[in-house]
């Protein structure tokens, strides 16, 4: 566990619980086992550990990677609407998320904006505050906690660019004012409620 990293040890992707089950059921063969020889044992949980160590390097490079063995976070509350459609999709029942929001401290579904079930199925919850919020001129709220991804590893996230009715056009000037002079110079680039940019450039080798 320390060799595939601290990731480990904290909230599991599928891929990674997987892996985590299949060394544990081998270490147990053996252990039961005393005639069985070690490296019978050692070998294939050596592998396991390289192929989950090559994995999570390709995902540092790769978005569809990430997203092929860790999937996407759903939205089962949206601007403060339960979103049935991503609830059947991922199986989830109103009990489940009644047991998950009492587990983050909020006891009324209409206190929360946005509920956002994560790919390690821990539910992150943004509360409704309307001192944080700014109103935008068609009366919907946008709130601070929730700043949308534009550039990730240097690949533009078209679909948030069409969420606040931008083009890679409008992007790739604003990123050129921060000195970069390709999108695919910057390794992050985010967008807050007040249209504040975040951005950070990849390190020239």
């Amino acid at each position: 566990m320390r060799i595939m990293g601290k990731r480990e040890i904290g909230k599991l992707s599928v891929f990674d619980l997987v892996i985590s089950i299949m060394i544990a059921e081998i270490a147990v063969f053996i252990i039961e086992d005393t005639e069985m020889p070690i490296m019978h044992g050692v070998l294939p949980m050596t592998i396991l550990v390289l192929i989950q160590i090559s994995i999570a390097f390709l995902a540092l490079k790769s978005q569809w990677i990430r997203d092929l063995f860790d999937g996407k976070p759903s939205f089962v509350i949206e601007n403060g609407e339960l979103n049935r459609k991503e609830m059947m999709k991922q199986r989830y029942t109103l009990d489940d998320l009644l047991l998950q929001l009492r587990e983050n401290k909020v006891t009324n579904v209409a206190d929360v904006e946005f509920a956002i079930l994560e790919t390690s199925g821990k539910l992150s919850v943004v509360e409704k505050n309307k001192e944080q919020a700014t109103q935008s001129g068609n009366g919907k709220f946008y709130y601070e906690g929730l700043p949308l991804p534009l550039i990730m590893d240097g690949k533009v996230q078209e679909q948030n660019l069409e969420k606040i009715g931008k083009t890679r056009f409008w992007l790739k000037n604003k990123i050129q004012e921060r000195g970069a002079s390709d999108l695919k110079d910057v390794f992050f680039c985010s967008i807050d409620h007040r249209g504040k940019l975040y951005i950070n450039l990849k390190r020239k080798k």
